[in-house]
Parts: structure tokens; C-alpha cells; sequence
């Protein structure tokens, strides 16, 4: 049996593992990927700190991670429309093909949904094979460092393309990397405004550097204070929820103007407290999004990044996978933006 070497969650209990575990063999409609370069993604952060979604989620002994890109290194029996040598990342989520959804058109909606890294191995390993329906082919010209994280630009733009952000004030809460990836789109696409909100000066930094028009440190500072100097009279338009946070989805829900439409994307700590009554006197649409729609949004950010949407800005650390440590450490800090594993050496 081959082996290959592979970032593994071995046990319930914080860090991860690099081990050697067999190298996964394509069966029928399944591609072999040589993985180049993966990028970490917040899941990933949950799983090696161990926090309590992992625990209720997470089955160890697992190779984890969901943000990679490769070449594809063997094809399956069946699969015809791809080549060895062809540079490729994928969708991670795996869904079952049978279901309403499925058979609509709307996988991204799949109840029977099995995350790549997530409840199947994953991609911190030197291989990863996944259905041939599942792979992405990457255009030439675009940097693997920048494909790696494509999963999570994914999430980025599936938000952020939720609603029509044209000549909109955007309110975007939570400074990580999806929502400095959200605000790049949104001015890309024409937002006039673009305000982005966080606790952490680093990353708001960081915001301002991929276009936003202000930011805002809600830990000292009211939000409010920015509707002058941005020539806004109602509210917003169009919020982005990135954070997770009650206090900052509440403090959106109050700043929206009569109409107004949010698209939440972070995942909140249980059952929360909102002022549902506000929402329907102001006729404010509240959109859950998940992942993203499959395979539309990667069309639009590959399209996109084609176009001249840069996102190298947000690499600020690359690391050999061996050093994962460190990566994961960058993560955790809170002065990050996407770390880069290469795979490569």
C-alpha cells in the first residue's frame, strides 16, 4: 500500500497531527489530485483548536482541510472530460446526486451534504480524490496561491452577489478573510459605499487595503459616526453579516434603512436574540447563505480574478506544510489574513 504524508485530526483533542496515511486510490468517476498548495480556512482554525462545533462535528482519526488547489495526478474508470497534468481545485461539498434539490439543479442545497475535510479526508495531504463532478479546472494565467483559497472566495462571493450591491451603501460585519474578500467584490461591483466593521484594527487595515470606503472599531467606536462622511441619510442598503456575532448582526438589523436586505454567512454560537419585530417593521429580507451555489458562483469569482479582482493582497503568510504549526499559530493570532501551505516541497 502507498503511503503519503497528511495533516490528520488524530484524536478529540487540540492540534493536529502530520502522520502517513494511505495514499487514496480513484474508483469509478473519481479524479486523483496532486495537491500543490491548500490555504487554511476557519473551519480549519475550529478543528485543530478543538472548540465545541468540532467536537460535535468532527470524527477523528480524519485528514482535514477544503482549500487547495493541485493537478490532477489519475483518473478514475469513467472519467473522460479532464487529463492528468491539468492544474485543478474542487467544490467541497459532496452531495448525493437523488434528492429535490439535487435533481433541480440546487446541490448547494443537498441535505445529505458531505463536507471534503469535514465528515470525508480531506485535502491537507499530499493526494485527494473526489468525484470527477466535483472538480474545478483552473484557467491558465491565474497564481495557485491565489486558487488555493478559492473555496473560501467562494463564500466571499456567493454573499456579496446575494443581493444587487450597485450604487448601494454595503455594511459588512466582521473584518476576517471572507469579509475583506466581500469587500473587494462589492466595490468591484459597483457598491458606493462599503463600510466594514470589526474589533480588530489589523484586519481592519486589511479591509481598507482590498477597497473599503471606511471602517469602523465598534469597541470604542459608534457606527453611526460614519453616516455623514458617507453621505448617508436612511441606512444601508445591503449588509454582509461575516462576524458571527450577536451584538454585530443586532447592530445591523438597527442601522438598515426601510427595505433593506442581509445576507448572513456567519455562523452564530447557538440559538440568539434578535428584535424580530424590527425586521418586519422595516420590511428588512434576512438570506441565510451556505457555501456556495454550485457551479455558478465559481464561474463568477474565476471570471472575476480573470477580470482584474486581485486578492493576492491577502496572502500574508505562506509556510511548507511541515510548518504547519506556524500556520495555524498566524490564524489564531488575529494578524492574518489567508495562510498558504505549499505542499510543493
Amino acid at each position: 500500500m502507498e503511503m503519503m504524508d497528511a495533516l490528520v485530526k488524530a484524536a478529540p483533542e487540540k492540534g493536529l497531527v502530520l502522520t502517513q496515511v494511505p495514499k487514496p486510490v480513484p474508483g469509478m468517476g473519481e479524479v486523483l489530485i496532486k495537491i500543490h498548495k491548500t490555504a487554511i480556512c476557519g473551519t480549519d482554525v475550529h478543528i485543530y483548536n478543538w472548540n465545541q462545533w468540532a467536537q460535535e462535528n468532527i470524527k477523528p482519526p480524519m485528514v482535514i482541510g477544503h482549500e487547495y488547489v493541485g493537478e490532477i495526478a489519475e483518473l478514475g474508470p469513467g472519467v473522460t472530460a479532464y487529463h492528468v497534468g491539468q492544474i485543478v481545485s474542487g467544490e467541497g461539498h459532496i452531495v448525493c446526486g437523488h434528492c429535490r434539490n439535487c435533481r433541480a439543479g440546487n446541490g448547494q442545497y443537498c441535505r445529505h451534504t458531505k463536507g471534503v475535510g469535514v465528515n470525508r479526508d480531506g485535502a491537507f495531504a499530499e493526494y485527494l480524490c473526489i468525484p470527477a463532478s466535483n472538480v474545478v479546472p483552473i484557467p491558465d494565467g491565474i497564481p495557485e496561491d491565489v486558487v488555493s483559497f478559492f473555496d473560501a472566495l467562494g463564500n466571499a462571493t456567493h454573499t456579496a452577489l446575494m443581493f444587487d450591491v450597485i450604487g448601494e451603501d454595503v455594511l459588512i460585519t466582521g473584518a476576517g478573510p471572507i469579509g475583506m474578500m466581500a469587500t473587494a467584490i462589492c466595490r468591484r461591483n459597483g457598491a458606493r459605499s462599503v463600510v466594514v466593521t470589526d474589533v480588530n484594527d489589523y484586519r481592519l487595515d486589511m479591509a481598507k487595503k482590498m477597497g473599503a470606503t471606511a471602517t469602523v472599531n465598534v469597541a470604542h467606536d459608534k457606527l453611526e459616526s460614519i453616516f455623514g462622511p458617507q453621505h448617508m441619510v436612511e441606512g444601508f442598503d445591503v449588509g454582509l453579516e461575516m462576524s458571527g456575532s450577536v451584538a454585530a448582526l443586532n447592530t445591523m438589523i438597527d442601522n438598515m434603512r426601510n427595505g433593506g436586505k442581509i445576507a448572513l454567512l456567519g455562523i452564530h454560537p447557538g440559538n440568539i436574540e434578535i428584535n424580530i419585530n424590527k425586521v418586519i417593521w422595516n420590511s428588512l429580507t434576512l438570506q441565510g447563505v451556505y457555501g456556495r451555489k454550485m457551479y455558478e458562483t465559481w464561474y463568477k469569482m474565476i471570471t472575476m480574478v480573470e477580470g482584474g479582482l486581485d486578492m493576492t493582497p491577502m496572502i500574508t503568510h505562506r509556510f511548507n506544510y511541515r510548518d504547519f504549526d506556524k500556520g495555524f499559530e498566524a490564524m489564531n493570532s488575529g494578524r492574518s489574513g489567508k495562510v498558504v501551505l505549499d505542499w510543493t516541497k
